[in-house]
C-alpha cells in the first residue's frame, strides 16, 4: 500500500521552468498528497529538477505524448494502493488549492470522475479563437454521444476513485486522450461530475497541445471518440 490514500499524477514534457513550482504549489496546499512526476522523456532537466525536490519520478524511455505519460501515473497509481489519483499538468495552470474542490465529489461518493473545468462557475479563463472552436466542437461531440454535457472535455486537471484508476490504467488513449477518456468512462457506467475550477496561464515554455487548430487532426480525434462510443464496454475491475 502506498504511504498515503491520494497521489498527484503529473505529466511533464519540457517543463524544467515550471516543475519546480508545480511541485512547491502542490506541497503547500496539499501536504499530504504524494507527488508523481511522469518526465515523457523531456531533452531538458525536467526530471533531474524534479527529483531535487525529492518526488518520485518515473522517466519515460521514448516520448509516448500525454497520454502514455498520464497512463503510466496511472499505472504507479494502480500498483502502489492509491485510492485516488488526481491528474495534474506539470505546466503551472492548474492550482493546488483547488485540489479540495475535485476531490469533494468523489469523497463524497457522489462521482468516481471530477473534472475540474475552466468555463463554469464564472471563471475569466480564455483561450484563442481556434482551440475554442475545437472545444466547442468536441463538447457538442460528447454530448451528442453521451448526452452528458461536459463543458471542459480537453481539460486536464481531474480526479479519480480506485475503480476508475484500476479502468484507464488499462484502457487509455494515447493521443490526446481527455475527450476520449470522457465517453469511454460514461460508456462503462462510470459517475462523471464536472466542478468549476480557476486556472491560470502557463508562465514558461509552449503546450504540447497544438493541435486543436488542425482540422485534419481534429477529424482523427471526433472518428476516435465515435470509436469509442461504439465500442463493447471493458469488464470493470473492482466494485
Amino acid at each position: 500500500m502506498a504511504d498515503g490514500s491520494v497521489c498527484a499524477v503529473v505529466p511533464a514534457w519540457n517543463e524544467q521552468a515550471n516543475i519546480r513550482a508545480v511541485i512547491n504549489d502542490l506541497r503547500l496546499h496539499q501536504s499530504e498528497i504524494d507527488i508523481v512526476v511522469v518526465d515523457d522523456f523531456s531533452s531538458d532537466e525536467t526530471a533531474a529538477t524534479a527529483r531535487t525536490a525529492n518526488v518520485t519520478v518515473l522517466e519515460l524511455p521514448v516520448n509516448l505524448g500525454i497520454g502514455g505519460a498520464v497512463q503510466t501515473g496511472f499505472m504507479y497509481a494502480r500498483d502502489h494502493g492509491y485510492e485516488i489519483a488526481i491528474q495534474f499538468d506539470g505546466d503551472g495552470q492548474h492550482r493546488a488549492v483547488e485540489i479540495d474542490t475535485i476531490l469533494g465529489p468523489i469523497r463524497q461518493d457522489r462521482a468516481d470522475v471530477v473534472i475540474g473545468s475552466r468555463f463554469t462557475g464564472g471563471s475569466r479563463y480564455s483561450v484563442g479563437f481556434f482551440r475554442w472552436a475545437g472545444i466547442t466542437l468536441l463538447r457538442w461531440l460528447s454530448r451528442l454521444l453521451t448526452g452528458y454535457r461536459v463543458t471542459d472535455n480537453t481539460s486536464g486537471f481531474r480526479a479519480f476513485n480506485r475503480q476508475a484508476i484500476e479502468f484507464l490504467a488499462r484502457f487509455y488513449s494515447q493521443d490526446y486522450p481527455e475527450p476520449q477518456a470522457v465517453i469511454e468512462l460514461y460508456r462503462n457506467r462510470f459517475r462523471i461530475e464536472e466542478v468549476p475550477v480557476e486556472m491560470v496561464p502557463r508562465r514558461h515554455g509552449k503546450s504540447s497541445i497544438r493541435k486543436l487548430k488542425s482540422g485534419y487532426y481534429m477529424f482523427k480525434v471526433i472518428m476516435a471518440n465515435i470509436v469509442a462510443f461504439t465500442r463493447r464496454p471493458e469488464q470493470r475491475t473492482g466494485g
